[in-house]
């Protein structure tokens, strides 16, 4: 049977070291945004979004604007995922009313309510699995997906000409792709860049000898500097030399899930 070992919140936080877990996580985003990021795996999340992460997966979490999460260790969770896992919330926000719960009834008393946390996490583990099975993507969407997210840091990557060697019409494809994904397959790529890139400016602000703003656009998969500077500006409302400057200047909130943390030996 599952069980809820540790429950924990977030407030309004910026970044969370690089570490891992004996236990399966469970994140659940009450607010704002961020990127998790699995060694060379980034995983873009929102308000809504729920990201599994089994044991022992080294991660670290940051939002540009800041994030709010309800977060669960769970042990023996009945899930098939090897890897990290991003599921949404459906309208009615089932999944949220289930952490919330489990939050509430962990802060109480947890050996007193073994019982009651063991049926949350097992309806929490039912509702993710229904989410995700019916939250399975179509075969076209999937493949653009996987294109984006391996060439994403390619300049040369022409995502209108991958778009154009798939059997279907290009504009049923991107009415198809936005409707599953919420966003355009060009929105989608420039999310990815503009996140990524500001994972790197973060992990830069960290080092005394960081990679230069210029180098990160061209990782990130920006031929022209200035255009980068432009679209993180639009995007986060700050210059990317903004951002790094403020990131500098503060600091995550403190975590409280000791016990069932692993900070990573080079975090």
């Amino acid at each position: 049977m599952s069980q809820i070992i540790y429950a924990g919140k977030h407030q309004l936080t910026y970044s969370v070291s690089k570490h891992s877990h004996s236990s399966w996580e469970f994140i659940y985003c009450t607010g704002g945004e961020g990127v998790f990021t699995f060694g060379e795996i980034t995983l873009p999340y929102r308000e809504g979004d729920i990201v599994i992460i089994p044991p022992f997966i080294a991660h670290t979490n940051r939002g540009t604007e800041g994030f709010t999460n309800i977060h669960l260790n769970m042990s023996n969770p009945l899930l098939p995922f090897s890897s990290p896992v991003l599921v949404r919330d459906d309208t009615n926000h089932f999944i949220l009313d289930a952490f919330q719960a489990a939050y509430y009834y962990f802060s109480l008393n947890p050996g007193k309510q073994s019982f009651l946390l063991a049926s949350y996490a097992n309806l929490i583990v039912t509702q993710i699995q229904a989410t995700y099975g019916m939250q399975r993507h179509s075969q076209a969407v999937d493949i653009i997906v996987d294109s984006i997210i391996r060439n994403y840091p390619d300049e040369n990557y022409e995502l209108d000409a991958f778009l154009h060697q798939m059997p279907f019409n290009t504009d049923y494809l991107r009415r198809l792709f936005r409707q599953e994904m919420g966003v355009t397959p060009h929105r989608y790529l420039n999310d990815i860049r503009l996140q990524t890139a500001a994972e790197n400016l973060a992990i830069s602000a960290d080092r005394a000898n960081g990679v230069s703003i210029s180098e990160i656009s061209r990782i990130c998969g920006f031929r022209e500097p200035l255009y980068f500077s432009r679209m993180f500006r639009k995007k986060y409302g700050l210059s990317p030399s903004q951002y790094q400057a403020r990131l500098q200047k503060s600091q995550a909130e403190p975590l409280n899930e000791e016990t069932v943390k692993i900070p990573s030996q080079d975090a």
